[in-house]
């Protein structure tokens, strides 16, 4: 009963961090109809603003020192690091408005396969920023509760499961607010019908890059509490944190849906308890399933679910006149 617990609130844990970064994905598709393959260079990107903010003391893109930052060889407590959290966000969410208007929003109203082509060579550019200042040793994002953890009826749950659900649990608030606002209402205008929000008065251009700098911020905010223990990167922006870590969560999109908000959560969800289930308890048959195979079992329930419902869980369905 203890190892089902503490599996299980792993799952949960991993599947509200995809749940996060399948969030940044739908946000984007569904204010341009672009599936955006950069996510995982952006929210590497945004890691490591995080890291130069907490562990580096300075700030992105300026020479000038962070008079927030803890001193040298101490940890930020954790008001101050959500306040660093928060200014990460926003330098992410400025990257994502520059890419945007470089790039996407000279593209409107070209194929939206050029559009995704466009968002795999971003992913090329950003990579080297990223891969470059971790190739030898990974940064610190400087968590405050580092590994620490509780012990629950003989369960152990590390402090950042926690943290990832109250995070996945934040961001979802939002978006939902955020859809119900005057903005929000714009962007699912534009979703619908971009030539009949432009006759309305709308503004594509600026749905454009709202989209891309919620999608930005969100991206950053998933990988930021990836790389906190007991996961992988165990507290530091690393290899680990690769941009290819975005396609373990292809499946998450997919299977909720590509523009379903609900979708990302409940796909996360579902993909994490298959992956972190079939981790634990298909251990034994390692040898004849192969060291790797959890990373593939998310990819066969996204493949049964697509042969019963095309669009996905909650995906909006589309009938096309041939």
């Amino acid at each position: 009963m203890i190892i089902f617990v503490q599996t299980l609130s792993k799952a949960i844990a991993l599947g509200s961090i995809y749940a996060i970064l399948a969030l940044s994905f739908v946000l984007i598709f569904k204010g341009t109809q672009v599936l955006n393959f950069a996510a995982g260079a952006i929210s590497m990107a945004g890691a490591m603003f995080m890291s130069i903010l907490v562990a580096d003391a300075g700030i992105p893109f300026l020479p000038w020192g962070n008079p927030l930052a803890p001193d040298a060889g101490d940890t930020a407590s954790i008001p101050m690091w959500l306040v660093h959290l928060v200014i990460a966000l926003m330098l992410a969410a400025l990257l994502g408005l520059v890419l945007e208007r470089i790039a996407i929003r000279p593209m409107i109203g070209q194929p939206l396969f050029t559009m995704a082509v466009i968002t795999l060579g971003l992913e090329i550019a950003i990579r080297p920023f990223n891969l470059d200042a971790v190739a030898i040793t990974g940064r610190s994002v400087g968590i405050p509760w580092g590994t620490e953890t509780w012990s629950v009826g003989g369960a152990i749950f590390p402090k950042s499961y926690l943290a990832a659900m109250v995070a996945a649990a934040l961001a979802f608030v939002f978006v939902f607010w955020f859809y119900r606002s005057r903005f929000g209402i714009a962007m699912r205008a534009v979703a619908f019908d971009q030539e009949a929000a432009m006759a309305q008065g709308i503004n594509v251009g600026r749905v454009f890059a709202m989209a891309w700098a919620l999608g930005a911020a969100l991206a950053a905010l998933a990988a930021i509490f990836f790389a906190m223990a007991p996961w992988p990167p165990a507290g530091n922006v690393s290899l680990e944190i690769h941009p290819f870590w975005v396609f373990r969560v292809l499946p998450v999109v997919v299977l909720g849906g590509l523009d379903s908000v609900v979708g990302a959560l409940v796909g996360g969800l579902i993909i994490a308890f298959f992956e972190i289930f079939a981790g634990q308890y298909l251990a034994q048959w390692t040898s004849i399933l192969g060291p790797g195979y959890s990373t593939i079992v998310p990819y066969l329930v996204m493949l049964v679910v697509l042969l019963i419902k095309p669009f996905g869980l909650f995906g909006t369905e589309e009938i096309r006149r041939v």
